[in-house]
């Protein structure tokens, strides 16, 4: 499987074969957050004591290989907003002391990335030849505004990458098989996508079925990417393994990537 999970004692989290720095897709297991945010929960805004989010990172930074202290997060509105950042802009672990964006982009080495999904869509991006990373965070909302494609661009624009050379890894997310939307939803797709679109949706009486990895693949392909991996996990079907904002009806913890600029890029 090219997005694999790995263990380290109780903690887990998913990695992919096509990306060769420090990165990890974090699932609900192996933190110290109790009842509904068991136990992995890696975000202030969801209830949890402070000095247990912290912890949860910290476990994270020692599995995955990243320092806590050299983190910049993201304060998401499901926009199209990236952010090219440095070691200037680590201000702590509260993600919403951050200006907001969905993508996070980085040539700094040590810099560490993170996202937050909860049924979204989070995407990582490595070009091995630059050493620039980035980080997506794409509801529907953000695969409509073609944000995986315009993240790969703004690191062509600001880092010299080249979208032959990028790595991408798509994670856990709400799958084809329990993304039930309203017409809104697909018809918004094929309007940015084309009829390109229409192979990832699937009517199902007055409602539809839509791929949102399928899609935000498409998006990277029309940027160029040609190595793309995508995990096959639904964050729905295994709500036990990861939080599902539509089957917890809010009440849950934070999932989401992570992605480090490597020390002693080429």
């Amino acid at each position: 499987m090219p997005v694999k999970p790995i263990k380290t004692g109780a903690l887990e989290y998913l990695a992919s074969e096509n990306i060769c720095v420090p990165h990890a897709f974090t699932t609900r297991l192996g933190g110290v957050s109790t009842g509904a945010l068991s136990s992995l929960n890696i975000s202030f805004h969801r209830g949890d004591d402070d000095e247990n989010v912290v912890e949860n990172i910290r476990r994270l930074g020692d599995a995955v290989g990243f320092d806590p202290r050299k983190m910049v997060l993201s304060h998401q509105v499901h926009s199209d907003t990236i952010r090219a950042v440095t070691a200037d802009d680590c201000i702590g672990h509260d993600h919403h002391c951050y200006p907001q964006c969905d993508a996070l982009i980085t040539n700094t080495p040590g810099l560490c990335l993170m996202i937050f999904t909860a049924d979204c869509t989070p995407i990582l991006l490595h070009d091995p030849v630059t050493g620039a990373v980035g980080a997506v965070h794409a509801g529907w909302r953000g695969t409509v505004l073609d944000l995986a494609g315009k993240t790969v661009r703004a690191m062509e624009a600001a880092y010299g990458c080249k979208a032959e050379n990028i790595r991408a890894a798509i994670g856990p997310n709400i799958g084809f098989c329990c993304f039930q939307t309203d017409a809104d939803v697909p018809r918004a797709m094929v309007k940015t996508y084309g009829d390109a679109a229409q192979m990832y949706i699937r009517p199902q009486g007055d409602k539809y079925y839509v791929n949102l990895k399928a899609i935000n693949a498409l998006s990277l392909k029309n940027a160029g990417v040609t190595h793309i991996e995508i995990s096959d996990a639904c964050t729905v079907c295994q709500h036990h393994r990861f939080w599902s904002h539509r089957v917890t009806g809010g009440l849950r913890g934070s999932q989401g990537a992570v992605i480090l600029c490597k020390e002693g890029r080429p």
